[in-house]
Order: structure tokens, then sequence, then C-alpha cells
């Protein structure tokens, strides 16, 4: 993919890059503010660098029950409400334990330079995901972040379990655990400009109602055999260029 250098890394020597796919839709939205945009983030894999929710399930399960669920999960014969549950049921995990395991996760180290430029211009920013707040907000605390909106779904302990609780199923669609399309058409009217940064199966459908969508991992894939457009992504550091292009 070809690549072309923006800037300097204010932590390295390194040059901060975009993809040229990032480029060439730059040309098509030279008219829009970022502080008239809705800015919504998926969380696992893409704010952090690889899968929070399904490390968790393989590192503290007590058996190898959730492979056949997450198999059943991606060949659609359940949605993700029920994967999730049913894999959480076979977890075994005091609350200490897991507190330490999640203070030891990094996040992409643009995500914080994203929210400051985002804050600059007055840009509405929130996270939506398959995860858990308790999960989100420790790992964002941990890195130093706070006060970011999240939509996501809840646990709480149980001994040494984890039972989980879904405030954002949506009764009319048993495909998603949270329903991240809606936090979209919450966020505004038809004024606003929706971006939207993912990279799995559950954020195709608010990906598919946003204006601009940065995509990687399964989210790509499905947006390339759909021929939609988007945004190719790997690290955050493609985002944050574009927006800063944008701000400009």
């Amino acid at each position: 993919m070809e690549k072309i250098c923006l800037e300097e890394s204010e932590d390295s020597q390194e040059t901060d890059k975009v993809s040229s796919s990032a480029k060439n839709s730059l040309k098509n939205h030279k008219k829009i503010t970022l502080s008239n945009c809705v800015v919504l983030f998926d969380f696992d894999n893409t704010i952090t660098p690889f899968d929070v929710i399904d490390d968790i399930v393989e590192k503290f399960s007590i058996n190898e029950k959730w492979r056949k669920i997450e198999e059943d999960w991606k060949n659609g014969k359940i949605g993700s409400k029920e994967c999730l549950k049913n894999q959480f049921n076979e977890v075994r995990i005091k609350k200490d334990e897991f507190s330490g395991y999640l203070s030891k996760i990094k996040i992409d180290q643009a995500f914080s330079k994203i929210l400051a430029l985002l804050k600059h211009s007055k840009a509405s920013v929130a996270i939506a995901s398959d995860s858990c707040s308790f999960i989100i907000e420790s790992i964002l605390k941990n890195n130093g972040i706070s006060g970011v909106k999240i939509y996501s779904n809840r646990l709480k302990f149980k001994k040494d379990r984890i039972i989980l609780d879904f405030p954002h199923f949506n009764k009319n669609c048993s495909k998603c655990a949270n329903c991240k399309k809606s936090h979209l058409q919450k966020a505004g009217g038809s004024d606003k400009i929706f971006i939207y940064i993912g990279d799995g199966l559950s954020d195709i459908c608010a990906a598919g109602c946003a204006d601009i969508v940065f995509a990687k991992a399964s989210l790509l894939e499905h947006f390339k055999k759909e021929k939609k457009k988007y945004i190719e992504f790997d690290t955050l550091s493609v985002v944050y260029n574009y927006l800063k292009e944008m701000a400009q």
C-alpha cells in the first residue's frame, strides 16, 4: 500500500503516514469541517492492537466450548449477544486478577492525539463496542485517557464469574449485542457527517450508515466484497493524519 509522509512523530524520528486511499478520499471531503462531524470508534483491534474480548475468552475459559460458539457466530448461526453470553459463561476469573490483566494492555498511541484534535475542533466523538464498559474504561484509564463517551455492554462479577448485560441490544435485530448503528442515528441530524472506524463483523451495520469509513480486517474485506467506499488503515496514525488534513 503506497503511503505519503505528512509529518514527523512526536515520540520518534519515524514519520506518520497516510494511505493513498485516504489521500484520494480527502479530495472528495475538502469542504467538510471537523466541527460538523460525529466520529465513532470501535474498541477491540481498533483502539487496542488486538481483540481483548477474544483474548479474555481464550485465556480464561475453563474449556474449549468457546471455539464452537465462535464458529457458530462467524457462520451466522447465532448473533453476537448469544455468542458473548455463552462464551463468558465458560470464563472463570476473579475481579482482582481481571483488573491486573487489563492493566497491562496498551492502546494505539495515536488515539490520544485524535481525541485532542477532535476536542480542539469541537467534533463529537464516542466509542461503540461489543466489549464492556468496565473493560474499556479500565484500559483507557490505565493509558491516561478519560471522559470519552462509551456505548457498550456491561458486566458484573459474581465470585470468579463474569455476568454480561446488554443495555443497547435491539430486540428487532438479533444480529448485534450492541446496536452500534443506533448510536450514529442518535448523534445528530441530517447535516452531520458520520465517520466510523472499525475492524470487525459487528461494525458492518454502523459502518454501512456512515459517510466516511476507516476499515481493516473483517470490515475491510466486507467493504471490498460489497464494493463500498472505504479508507484502509492499519494503525490510527492513518486516521489521525486524515482528520488533521480535514481540520486545516
